[in-house]
C-alpha cells in the first residue's frame, strides 16, 4: 500500500489516497461479478448497486478486510480512534446522461455529519472523483448549519443541468479531483460536495467486468 494525503479547497479538506491497496484486483472483480446482475439503485446513485451482507461471504470478507486496513488512515487524517460500519456495496455507473434525474446531474453530499466517511475503492481505471465548491454560496462542505441554504440554491441548478457534471460549470467550481486508478482507495468526508467524473461519450456498461465498477464503503467515525 502507498498512502498519501491531499487537501482540497479553501477549507483544506483532507482526502486520503491509497495506491496498490490490495494487489488482488482481479479476484475482487470476480467476487463482484459473482453477485451480478446488480439491482437498480432507488436512491441518487446513477446506476446499479449490490449491497453487501454477511450472507455474501466472499464479498463480506473483502469489505471487512478493507475497513480493517484503512483504520490507521482514518485515525491519522480524520482523528477518529474507531468507527462503525454503516454499509458497503459494489456499484456500477450505468444510467445514460439523458435519463438522469435532476439530483444526479450535480455534485452531491452523502451526509451533513462530518463523522460520516466515504471509503471508495476503484476496481477499474476511471476518470475518478471530483470535489466542488458551490459558486453562489461558497459551500464546499455541507453541515447542519448550511444544508438548507445549499439545498434551496442547488435544486434550481440541478433542474436546469443536462447530463453528468464532469468539470466546473456556471454553478459549481471544481476544487480538486482524484484519478480513478484501479486498486486505488480514497477516503473523504461524505459531507464534501463531490461527483464521479463521467465525461461525455463515456461507455456505460452494467457488466461489473466491463463497467465503471467501484466498492463503496461508508463508516461513522468515533
Amino acid at each position: 500500500m502507498k498512502p498519501s494525503l491531499r487537501r482540497f479547497g479553501r477549507g483544506q479538506h483532507p482526502v486520503v489516497v491509497v495506491d496498490e491497496f490490495t494487489g488482488k484486483l482481479d479476484a475482487i472483480v470476480e467476487i463482484a461479478a459473482a453477485l451480478a446482475p446488480f439491482p437498480s439503485e432507488d436512491g441518487f446513485f446513477p446506476g446499479l448497486r449490490r449491497y453487501i451482507t454477511q450472507e455474501d461471504k466472499a464479498a463480506f470478507a473483502y469489505a471487512t478486510g478493507a475497513l480493517q486496513a484503512v483504520s490507521p488512515f482514518v485515525a491519522g487524517a480524520f482523528g477518529h480512534d474507531s468507527y462503525d460500519w454503516v454499509e458497503a456495496s459494489f456499484s456500477v455507473v450505468a444510467t445514460p446522461p439523458d435519463r438522469l434525474v435532476p439530483p444526479q446531474r450535480a455534485p452531491h453530499f452523502d451526509s451533513s455529519d462530518p463523522a460520516d466517511l466515504a471509503v471508495l475503492h476503484y476496481l477499474c481505471d476511471t476518470e475518478g472523483t471530483a470535489f466542488y465548491r458551490h459558486r453562489l454560496t461558497g459551500i464546499e462542505q455541507v453541515d447542519a448549519a448550511n444544508s438548507d441554504l445549499f439545498i434551496s440554491h442547488a435544486r434550481p441548478a440541478a433542474l436546469a443541468a443536462r447530463g453528468y457534471i464532469h468539470d466546473s460549470d456556471q454553478d459549481y467550481e471544481r476544487i480538486g479531483h482524484v484519478e480513478g486508478v484501479a486498486d486505488r482507495l480514497v477516503i473523504y468526508r461524505g459531507s464534501l460536495l463531490h461527483s464521479g467524473i463521467i465525461p461525455p461519450g463515456a461507455t456505460l456498461s452494467a457488466d461489473p467486468r466491463k463497467g465503471r465498477l467501484t466498492a463503496n464503503l461508508f463508516v461513522y467515525g468515533r
